[in-house]
Formats: structure tokens, C-alpha cells, sequence
């Protein structure tokens, strides 16, 4: 008999195929009614697939599976998950940190030369046929420029490379200075926002990075400061935000990711001087399949006895 997996979302087909093939997975968002679909499976269910963009993990779903070993999150993020009650179970939790990097870094790349060269703007220039009545405006070069990047892990320092070959000068601020990276340390984000052109906020959620991207920052980073985002939406007061971009008191915004996905702030949509993404991040088709390829790995090591390749909470 096959293994029973519940699933809160979906992974790219391909890998939901061959998910399906090795267990059986009831997919609990197409159930007509989820309570009763897990009250007659709460006591085989050993495993649940999380995704990033799907039904969260609660306390509650937890709680109702008694026989519960493993959460397998599809994603690098972890804010829709109760880590607190896993690990109070001694449940295991695995996820992908790896698969997105480098596709989440050239995210912040793209968002890094659109904003400051004005990509979507001169584009829309041509589409509208502004051209033909003179030569677009100048836009602001990425050489000689200096990018402080918040949140030095992995996907931070992906970001520092790509800024590198565009010949930006990088700084970053992390919670500890990491003895390997040749770049300046910070350790006041005030202080970093104070001394850089881009302000590139690539570390976790949680209430620890919440609203750490605030007025104090904006004022910091000054009418010629860019403010990127490809990290999650709540590090951001998002307020704080419009009023500094509508005020001029920063001189543009890349973001991927807002704090009421996917609702964006109409006053956001309308602002000439940002660039707004769908939360696009490492949403390739490789990284995804990569993020699946390892979901299932992960799965199949907890069944074997095999130690986990990717565990969050042992």
C-alpha cells in the first residue's frame, strides 16, 4: 500500500506526476471538504507537502495529525509554516534554500537595471510613440555605484556577485559579519542605507526582519537612493515606503514582493519611478524543478530511514 502524503499545494506537474506515482497524495484544496477528507486520513498521513504559495501549515492541521513525521516545503521561505508547533512535536521539517538562488539573484539584478535605467519607462516611451517627439531622458548608470545589501546569505551574496560584474562597489548588513566575504560590513542598517545608492533587502521574514525597512531608512537613503526588494514583503513598511516615493525623498523602488500579496497598493501601480513584479523571484522553470526534485528526494530519504538532505528542524 502506498504511503499517504497530504498536500497543501501544488509543485510543477511534472513533479506532482511523479510524486503520485510513489504515494498516494490527496490534495487538499481540490477536496469538496477538507475536514472530513482529514479526519479520514489524520491517522495515516506521515507526511505533509507545503509550498510557499499554497495553504499554510497551521497549528490546527498540525495538531489534527497525531502520526505526523515530516513537513516538506516546497519553497525557501518558511512564514507559512508553525515551526514553533513542528518543533514542539519533533517534527521534521525540510526545504529547497538552494534551487532558487541564483534565479532570485538575477531577480534583483534585473530589478537593479530596470529601475535605474529605466527599462520599463523607456519601453513604454517607444510602445506610445513618444520617441518621435525627442530622445528619451537620461537614466542613472549602475557603474561606480555603491549596493548594500540586507541579508548576506545565500542569495544575498549571488547578489554581490552579479553587482560586482556590473562594476558596483557591494556592502552588507547581516546579523553577523561573515569572516569569508571581502565586501565592508555593516552592522547598523541605518548606517549602510546612509552610505549606498541601492538598498537590496534580501534577508528572511519573520518578526525579527519586520518593518526593519522603515521611514528612518528611507530618510537615510536620500532623494538619490533606489530601494530594491526580492525578499519578502513584511520587512517593509509599506507606507512608509509610498511616502517617501511619493514624496521624492528616494529616487525609485524594484519590488517583487509586497506585504498583501497579491494585492498591490493602487498608489504603487500609478508611481512612474517603480518597478513592480508578480512576486517572480527564483519562479523559473529549472528552479522549480529543482525545488520538486528535492521535496521528493527528501520525502523518499524520511521513508527509507536515510538522513534528510535539506532539514530546517531536525
Amino acid at each position: 500500500m502506498k504511503k499517504i502524503i497530504l498536500a497543501l499545494g501544488s509543485m510543477q506537474s511534472a513533479e506532482m506526476d511523479l510524486l503520485e506515482k510513489e504515494y498516494h497524495v490527496i490534495k487538499l484544496w481540490k477536496e469538496k471538504d477538507p475536514e472530513s477528507t482529514l479526519q479520514a486520513y489524520r491517522l495515516q498521513i506521515q507526511v505533509i507537502l507545503s509550498t510557499y504559495n499554497g495553504m499554510p501549515v497551521t497549528q490546527k492541521i498540525i495538531e489534527s495529525l497525531p502520526n505526523l513525521e515530516l513537513i516538506a516545503q516546497y519553497g525557501a521561505g518558511l512564514n507559512n509554516i508553525d515551526i514553533g508547533i513542528a518543533k514542539a512535536r519533533d517534527i521534521a521539517v525540510v526545504s529547497t534554500p538552494d534551487a532558487p538562488t541564483r534565479d532570485t539573484a538575477d531577480t534583483a539584478m534585473a530589478l537593479i537595471l530596470t529601475t535605474l535605467r529605466r527599462v520599463v519607462e523607456a519601453d513604454m516611451f517607444v510602445r506610445v510613440g513618444k520617441w518621435n517627439s525627442g530622445a528619451f531622458p537620461p537614466s542613472t548608470s549602475l557603474a561606480g555605484k555603491t549596493v548594500g545589501i540586507c541579508g548576506f546569505g545565500r542569495i544575498g551574496q549571488a547578489i554581490a556577485k552579479r553587482c560586482v560584474a556590473f562594476d558596483m562597489k557591494v556592502v552588507y548588513h547581516s546579523r553577523c559579519q561573515k569572516e569569508d566575504q571581502p565586501y565592508q560590513y555593516f552592522n547598523d542598517l541605518k548606517d549602510m542605507a546612509g552610505r549606498v545608492d541601492v538598498l537590496v533587502m534580501a534577508c528572511p521574514g519573520g518578526q525579527e526582519t519586520y518593518h526593519i525597512a522603515n521611514a528612518a531608512i528611507f530618510t537615510a537613503l536620500g532623494s538619490r537612493g533606489y530601494f530594491i526588494n526580492i525578499a519578502r514583503g513584511s520587512v517593509v513598511n509599506t507606507e512608509d515606503l509610498l511616502v517617501a516615493l511619493r514624496n521624492r525623498s528616494i529616487a525609485g523602488a524594484g519590488l517583487d514582493v509586497y506585504e498583501t500579496e497579491p494585492s498591490v497598493p493602487e498608489s504603487l501601480i500609478s508611481m512612474d519611478n517603480v518597478v513592480l513584479l508578480p512576486h517572480i523571484g527564483g519562479g523559473t522553470v529549472e528552479a522549480r524543478s529543482n525545488m520538486g526534485q528535492l521535496v521528493i528526494a527528501n520525502i523518499r530519504a524520511h521513508f527509507k530511514g536515510d538522513s534528510l538532505i535539506s532539514p530546517v528542524v531536525a
